[in-house]
């Protein structure tokens, strides 16, 4: 019989009628563990025969894939768990892979032809871990491993914290499998799982955070496995509610480094934090901190089943009895070089630095692990994810997935940076969709697949990538009080005068900067025939807002002669000397800033400040027109930079509309404006 599941059963002998698994419903002790074993390992056996192949399990998370995974191990065939956010495609690939002849899903044991494949003597487990789109490669684990690292995590903690496990990743992860499932029931534990629906991870990407808390609340949780999103969440959430988990004596986490900072939160909301290191070749974990002996920024002592040293560039190599190899291509035993960058302090303690692939050195000549500085991103509570990057730039560079709509990533970033010495800041940063496993820009442990995030980014039509890479200029400028005064229409007459001023000393030089970026980009076909359409329509658009002025009540020679402010001729300086001397395709990125937010001040601004002021809608001729002029324009200037094909021009407009974001907050800053509760 296999070792594991020998050590497992032995457990049901000596402590019987303790609960070794429940679902909130279901019971099974351990004394009857082994007959509901024997039943399901029958009727595999029935569906399986004797073709030699694996089996797989595509089960949500509860008492059936347990079930299934021991039957699987009493029948001595190696088990192929999927993960729930492989795709169809994925799992088919999988199982082609590792010659699956059965499948164990909630629709029964279903018999499937898989072809004979070569797997490693004694493979007890294909783990599965990549995610990517492409083809998926399987390590192959033996139950001396499993067992090993298992009995290890225990020795570790001390069977005295085997009180009631509650799993949060899914089991289809090596990490709650062997570290989680494997070692509370060699500990006597009980191992209380729920379907990820029902404790809020229906979507393992997108947590439901009151469910989750809630859930574990319910199920008296002694103990979880986390990766460090999911430790944020959890902290964020306490903090926010004041809730406090009392019976939760045990967090590990792992998968990925986690900053000090978030440890720090969690200390103070309750949580006895654990960090833990492992990769899926070693069987999952190889270290893991003690409780009572943890080192804030290290993950532990290495566990007894491994011997861990480094390479003269840090590089982590692990040694002792790990995987066999992958399908077709067994392994000997050998010492592992990981491609993690660490440190071991004086006790041997072992620090994470980071990735050898990934280290950035920037044009100062600074070497940067990004780990740490999105370690630091993902502390604050407005950030779930980060990428950093910028090898071989001046400035370090983020893409940051915001953990809900609303969040203010800027504040997030500054609170990051104030963290980190100046050479580490992050100098720009652009929203992003989340990296996901099931998109191949995150791993199925959590780790970031950078090449292919990047990748994704690149791929981004033009438009998309603009509106994310301006997204922290545009909210400086968003965040200037005159603005945000005229967007809620909290601003006096004179004030709104003011802005219509300004707005005349830049508008009537909008076609002579077409005419000039015309005459730059002679040879650009399509570029010079947008900027045609733009003359036409923009022509005498000046005068409309002279004429908006003398309906305000103000005076309209006046406002000519008092000429641009600072500011507002800084911005029309700007503009000229970067269509004269570089790239004028640039002027393009200014047709983004000016019609976007002639848009906003039209659809939010403008009835705003009519109805508090009591003006006619003649003094809105402006604002109102552009309005619906510009959201056209804005769908045309979309289909136009889409079509770009030269990464010079798209750089250029990047660049401008950064530019001219800052320039205009400061046009708006200028404008005299009374204190905001007279205006009211």
């Amino acid at each position: 019989m296999n070792l594991l599941l020998q050590a497992i059963l032995a457990r049901a002998e000596r402590e019987g009628a303790r609960i070794a698994l429940g679902d909130g419903v279901r019971t099974i002790s351990y004394r009857s563990l082994a007959g509901e074993i024997a039943t399901l390992a029958a009727r595999i056996a029935d569906v399986a025969g004797d073709r030699p192949g694996s089996i797989a399990i595509d089960l949500d998370n509860g008492i059936d894939w347990v079930l299934a995974d021991l039957a699987i191990m009493a029948l001595e065939r190696a088990c192929v768990p999927l993960p729930s956010f492989f795709t169809a495609a994925q799992s088919q690939a999988a199982c082609s892979d590792a010659g699956v002849v059965a499948v164990i899903g909630a629709d029964g044991i279903i018999s499937c032809q898989g072809a004979t494949v070569e797997l490693p003597a004694e493979t007890a487990k294909i783990s599965y871990t990549s995610g990517s789109t492409g083809r998926p490669k399987g390590i192959c684990l033996d139950d001396q491993l499993m067992l090993a690292t298992a009995q290890a995590v225990v020795s570790r903690l001390g069977e005295d914290m085997a009180g009631t496990h509650f799993p949060i990743l899914p089991l289809g992860v090596l990490l709650e499998n062997v570290a989680g499932l494997y070692s509370t029931l060699l500990a006597g534990g009980c191992y209380s799982v729920r379907p990820l629906a029902d404790i809020g991870l229906a979507d393992p990407f997108r947590i439901d955070d009151a469910a989750f808390v809630g859930a574990i609340a319910e199920a008296g949780a002694s103990s979880l496995i986390l990766v460090p999103e999911y430790l944020g969440r959890l902290v964020d959430r306490l903090e926010r509610t004041g809730d406090r988990l009392t019976r939760l004596k045990l967090v590990a986490v792992g998968g990925a480094r986690v900053p000090v900072g978030l440890l720090e939160r969690a200390t103070r909301v309750g949580l006895a934090v654990v960090q833990g290191y492992g990769l899926t070749e070693c069987g999952s974990v190889v270290c893991l901190e003690a409780i009572g002996d943890a080192d804030r920024g290290t993950v532990g002592h290495p566990l007894r089943h491994a011997h861990i040293s480094l390479a003269d560039d840090g590089e982590i190599v692990i040694d002792g009895h790990f995987h066999l190899g992958t399908v077709g291509s067994p392994r000997p035993d050998g010492p592992i070089f990981t491609g993690d960058v660490g440190k071991l302090d004086e006790t041997g303690r072992l620090s994470i630095v980071g990735r050898k692939s990934s280290l950035i050195i920037t044009s100062f000549g600074r070497n940067i692990a990004p780990e740490w500085v999105e370690g630091e991103l993902t502390a604050q509570p407005q950030i779930a994810q980060a990428m950093v990057y910028g090898d071989g730039e001046s400035d370090i560079r983020a893409l940051i997935v915001p953990s809900s709509p609303s969040a203010d990533i800027s504040a997030g970033v500054a609170a990051a940076n104030a963290g980190l010495p100046g050479y580490a800041r992050v100098e720009h940063w652009a929203p992003s969709r989340p990296f996901l496993p099931t998109d191949g820009t995150l791993t199925a442990n959590g780790r970031l697949r950078r090449s292919a995030i990047l990748e994704r980014n690149a791929r981004l039509p033009f438009f998309q990538r603009l509106y994310a890479e301006t997204a922290p200029a545009r909210a400086r400028m968003l965040s200037v009080p005159q603005l945000q005064a005229g967007l809620a229409g909290r601003v006096s007459r004179e004030t709104y005068i003011g802005y219509l001023t300004q707005a005349y000393h830049h508008v009537r030089h909008t076609v002579p900067l077409m005419r000039l970026a015309r005459e730059r980009l002679a040879h650009k076909p399509a570029l010079v025939a947008a900027l045609d359409e733009y003359i036409e329509e923009e022509e005498g658009h000046e005068q409309w807002i002279l004429d908006d002025i003398a309906a305000a009540g103000g005076d309209a020679e006046a406002a000519v002669a008092e000429g641009p402010s600072t500011a507002t001729a800084r911005m029309v300086e700007h503009a000229y000397a970067v269509l004269r001397e570089t790239n004028a395709a640039a002027f393009f990125g200014m047709v983004f800033v000016l019609e976007g937010t002639s848009t906003a001040l039209a659809t939010s601004g403008a009835d705003a400040v009519r109805s508090s002021l009591g003006l006619p809608e003649s003094a809105f001729s402006y604002l109102t027109s552009h309005g619906a002029l510009d959201q056209d324009h804005m769908r045309f200037f979309e289909r136009l930079v889409n079509a770009l094909d030269d990464r010079d021009d798209e750089d250029a407009i990047l660049r401008m509309a950064n530019d001219i974001f800052d320039l205009f907050g400061g046009l708006f800053a200028a404008i005299p404006m009374e204190d905001l509760s007279e205006a009211a």
